[in-house]
C-alpha cells in the first residue's frame, strides 16, 4: 500500500468534503487504514527522539455533557494528552491547545486557560498557549510534550504476567450520571481527574506494556491483546468508583459503568508477578495498583465469560 503523499498525487485523490458523507468509515476502522500507511502509529503518543507527542480533538457534543464549566473543558482536554504521555511511561514537559468557539467571550476563555494551566501544575508540566478559531460548536485540539529515554509501549506483554489498574474505574460515567441529575458543582469535581504521569514514571522500570483507559477496561484491554498478541483472564471485584457505587442502579449498571464507558484516564498495564510488590510500593501516595487478572496466550474474559469489545468511541461517546 502507498502511504498518502508519496505518490502520484493526481485527481484520483477526493476533494476535501467529500468523506463527510455516509460512504464513511468509523473511528476505528480508519484508525486501522491509517495503521498501514503509517507503521509507527498505534501507541498512546509518537516517540521522536527521546521525546513523545500527542494530540487530542474533543467536541461539546460528545465530550462535554450541558453544565460542564469552561474551567473543567480546559482541565479535561489538556488532561487527556497529558494522559497519553503518562501512558508511555513519560515525564510531562509542555502542552498547547486550540479554542474553537462561535464566539470568544473573555470570562470562558480566561476560565479555559485557568482550567488547562492547573491540570499543567497537577504533573509539573507548564501551558503554553496555543490558537484560537471560530467554529460552530465548542471545539478543542490539545498536545502534548513528553520526555523519557525508555517508552512503554502497549505491545510487551507476556502470558502469566500481572494485569493493574490504577485508581479507579466510572468516573467519568458517574459525572455524566450527575450532570443529569443536576448536581452540577458536583459532577464538574468527578469530570476532572489528574492525569497519572508519576504513576506512569512509577510502573515504567516495571510495566511490560501499558496504555490509558480512556477508551473504557474493556476496550483497553482488547488493544492491549491485539499490540501484544495475548489475551486476559480478568476476575471482579474491580475497583470500581465509590461514585459509580452510589450511583448506579443494578449490578449490570455498575458493570456497564465501571468496564465500559470509558474516559477514565487511569492506567492499565501488565508486569511480571515478582515486580509486582515493587510496582505497588513505587506508586504516588494514596493511588492503588489494583491487579485485576493475568496475562494469557488468547482471549478476553471477566470471570471466565467473553469480554465483549466494547467502549467509547471518538466522535460518537460510549458505544
Amino acid at each position: 500500500m502507498t502511504p498518502p503523499g508519496t505518490g502520484d498525487e493526481g485527481p484520483e485523490w477526493p476533494e476535501i468534503g467529500a468523506a463527510a458523507g455516509t460512504t464513511g468509515v468509523d473511528e476505528r476502522t480508519a484508525l486501522a487504514a491509517l495503521a498501514g500507511w503509517l507503521p509507527d502509529v498505534g501507541d498512546d503518543a509518537a516517540v521522536v527522539d527521546g521525546q513523545v507527542l500527542t494530540t487530542d480533538m474533543l467536541h461539546a457534543e460528545t465530550d462535554f455533557p450541558a453544565g460542564t464549566s469552561t474551567y473543567t473543558a480546559g482541565w479535561r482536554s489538556v488532561g487527556a494528552s497529558l494522559s497519553d504521555v503518562a501512558a508511555m511511561g513519560a515525564e510531562a514537559v509542555a502542552a498547547v491547545a486550540v479554542y474553537a468557539a462561535p464566539a470568544f467571550d473573555p470570562d470562558a476563555l480566561e476560565a479555559f486557560v485557568a482550567g488547562a494551566r492547573a491540570v499543567c501544575g497537577t504533573v509539573e508540566a507548564d501551558y503554553v498557549g496555543g490558537d484560537l478559531d471560530t467554529h460552530d460548536e465548542f471545539t478543542v485540539v490539545s498536545s502534548a510534550l513528553g520526555r523519557t529515554s525508555e517508552p512503554v509501549r502497549r505491545a510487551g506483554a507476556a502470558p502469566g504476567e500481572a494485569v493493574c489498574v490504577t485508581g479507579t474505574l466510572g468516573r467519568s460515567a458517574a459525572a455524566v450520571r450527575l450532570f443529569e441529575a443536576g448536581e452540577i458543582e458536583r459532577a464538574n469535581d468527578r469530570f476532572r481527574f489528574t492525569p497519572r504521569v508519576r504513576a506512569g514514571r512509577s510502573l515504567a522500570p516495571h510495566a511490560t506494556a501499558m496504555m490509558d483507559s480512556s477508551d473504557g477496561l474493556a476496550r483497553s484491554l482488547h488493544q492491549l491483546a491485539a499490540a501484544s498478541d495475548c489475551g486476559f483472564a480478568v476476575e471482579t471485584p474491580l475497583p470500581i468508583d465509590e461514585v459509580v457505587e452510589e450511583l448506579a442502579t443494578s449490578p449490570a449498571d455498575r458493570r456497564e459503568q465501571g468496564v465500559f464507558f470509558g474516559e477514565d484516564f487511569e492506567l492499565v498495564c501488565t508486569l511480571p508477578e515478582d515486580r509486582l510488590a515493587a510496582a505497588r510500593e513505587a506508586m504516588p501516595e494514596g493511588l492503588a495498583l489494583t491487579r485485576i487478572g493475568t496475562v494469557t496466550a488468547a482471549g478476553i474474559t471477566l470471570d471466565g465469560d467473553p469480554l465483549p469489545d466494547r467502549g467509547y468511541t471518538h466522535g460518537t461517546g460510549s458505544d
